[in-house]
């Protein structure tokens, strides 16, 4: 199965939420849901 999305912009998407923007924000404009974020979130927590 092919990933969506690489390591990295996985990463950086999680760093525009941690700057201050609001999740639902940032899951609309990348095209993912919130359920979808939350795992990326506990997944790369640290990165």
């Amino acid at each position: 199965m092919k990933a969506r999305f690489t390591d990295e912009q996985i990463i950086t998407i999680i760093k525009e939420q941690e700057s201050g923007e609001k999740t639902a924000d940032v899951c609309r404009r990348h095209w993912i849901s919130s359920a979808t974020f939350y795992k990326y979130k506990s997944k790369y927590r640290g990165m």
